[in-house]
């Protein structure tokens, strides 16, 4: 983790804090009755949260934002815990359960209502991550471009590409499996059969990079498996005119699914999945893939032009590719990969990209 000058912002709301738990009454005798008491401390927890989230996103990009999130709830409940027990040896002030709990709401409000302003725009670092190597080792060498197979039982064409094409490195742009939710317990045999492949692809020397789509979700504790994952916008190998996302953020006027992949990725439904049965996962996991099927159809069926073409342009100097959009387009300096899911791969190679 790199520190920065963005920690001197929690430090010093959290010292404040501190500070005003230490005093009998607050400064200038100032009384809140209820609920205005409880009001404070929800809302300067919640700019404890707030600066916690702004910190951590500078300092640790390789953290999801559920695992940013809940990291930041943790620590803000706690830190409230702490507090009501300091206050215990105040003269003067008490340590209320319910003051508490309105810091722990307030850290969780704060980061919620901090939130909603991915459901409309395309600055989304906050909810962009990435792990491991931006570099490949040969950069020369062949890339070739797997975007959207959506496999089930079979691996469509992966070992002949790995067959025609052996000295060549890996990127896969999302919505690998029909749908994959990585808890343990939950892979299925073809995912398993994936990862394996991988492995041996990187023990062979090949570089093999996975940047997630809407199909995927907490893949992250596979990250080691893969020489760079990553999520959300912002892909790029450093010394090549490349980048890229998955694509289905490209559409800022498509609100309704920017809402569900805030909900789906939210350290929330992280909790529910981890606090179910293996079973009932799978049945809630199968469930989410029939519905991906057919939900928002209208947003589907049309390629968005403008915005494809506004999000190329502002990676001018690159070659920049998306999946997601199951067609074959062409715009400016960006290109949307065919669907991959009979096989038809693309590779990058001395600078263009060409079907394999």
């Amino acid at each position: 983790m790199r520190f920065r000058g963005f920690w001197l912002l929690p430090l010093a709301v959290a010292g404040t804090i501190f500070w005003l738990s230490a005093q009998s009454h607050y400064p200038g005798g100032i009384q809140l009755p209820p609920p205005l008491d409880k009001f404070a401390h929800a809302t300067v927890f919640g700019l404890l949260a707030l600066t916690l989230d702004t910190a951590l996103r500078h300092s640790a990009p390789g953290l999801p934002l559920y695992r940013r999130h809940l990291l930041i709830l943790a620590a803000v409940s706690l830190y409230g815990a702490s507090d009501e027990f300091h206050q215990y040896f105040v003269p003067g002030r008490a340590c209320e359960l319910g003051d508490w709990a309105a810091d722990t709401f307030g850290g969780a409000l704060a980061l919620t209502v901090g939130s909603l302003h991915l459901l409309v725009t395309r600055h989304l670092e906050a909810l962009s991550w990435w792990r491991g190597r931006l570099r490949r080792p040969e950069p020369s060498r062949d890339l070739i471009l797997v975007a959207d197979p959506h496999w089930g039982a079979t691996l469509t064409g992966l070992e002949a590409a790995t067959t025609a094409l052996p000295e060549a490195d890996w990127l896969f742009l999302g919505d690998v499996f029909d749908v994959w939710v990585g808890f343990p317990g939950m892979e299925t045999a073809p995912q398993r059969a994936f990862l394996a492949w991988v492995e041996s692809r990187r023990a062979a020397g090949r570089w093999v990079g996975l940047w997630l789509g809407n199909r995927e979700y907490f893949l992250d504790r596979h990250a080691p498996h893969f020489d760079l994952m990553g999520e959300g916008i912002g892909g790029s190998l450093e010394g090549e005119a490349l980048t890229w996302e998955h694509g289905d953020l490209i559409n800022t006027a498509d609100r309704q699914y920017r809402l569900w992949n805030l909900a789906s990725r939210s350290g929330a439904l992280w909790l529910v999945f981890r606090l179910m049965p293996g079973g009932m996962a799978r049945r809630v996991s199968a469930w989410l893939e029939r519905k991906l099927r057919t939900t928002n159809a209208a947003y589907k069926l049309t390629f968005p032009r403008e915005a494809f073409a506004a999000a190329a342009q502002a990676h001018t100097g690159t070659t920049f590719l998306t999946g997601h959009f199951h067609t074959h387009e062409v715009e400016a300096n960006g290109i949307a990969l065919p669907w991959a899911h009979e096989g038809r791969f693309m590779v990058w190679r001395s600078g263009k990209v060409e079907a394999l």
